[in-house]
């Protein structure tokens, strides 16, 4: 069975390190990681009464696991715009939970630049931010920053299709 539909000579997956993510119609600048797209659902063991011998197994609860993104630290405030409508150091009056909830999307390329696969993911909030790294005079890493995002779940987009590779 061929791996790619309209590909068919292709048989390398796609690489993990063409990525954007976009919130509010706008891509995030700077991105450096995303974290796996992960949800889980609970297994309930059921037994009936005239056959004490054997369980069933039966599907619980779905839970979707948080998604942590990563950027280089620069001018671009969206991560501390974002957070600071969940949480403000200026207290209780200062926050907005009115817009802090976002759709998100995560678009995937190819190595052409062409989008391959892009999931929607829903009703996403902040629940970590950390602002900066741990900072060190002997290092010369990259100071990253990070937002921790919750969610109520997410769904492939199937109107991205396989494109034609060059």
């Amino acid at each position: 069975m061929a791996r790619f539909t309209v590909n068919s000579y292709r048989f390398d997956p796609y690489r993990n390190f063409k990525f954007k993510i976009k919130w509010d119609n706008q891509y995030v600048a700077g991105l450096h990681k995303c974290s796996a797209l992960q949800k889980t659902t609970e297994m309930l063991e059921w037994r009936e009464a005239g056959d004490p011998s054997t369980s069933r197994k039966l599907p619980g609860k779905t839970t979707y696991a948080a998604i942590t993104l990563e950027a280089g630290v620069t001018h671009d405030t969206a991560f501390e715009a974002w957070a600071n409508l969940v949480n403000n150091f200026q207290g209780d009056a200062a926050m907005s939970l009115r817009n802090f909830r976002k759709d998100i999307t995560i678009d995937v390329f190819n190595l052409a630049g062409q989008k391959v696969l892009s999931y929607n993911v829903y009703r996403c909030w902040v629940a970590e931010y950390q602002a900066l790294p741990e900072l060190d005079a002997a290092g010369n890493m990259v100071m990253i920053q990070t937002i921790k995002l919750e969610n109520e779940g997410w769904e492939r987009d199937t109107a991205v299709v396989e494109p034609t590779e060059r």
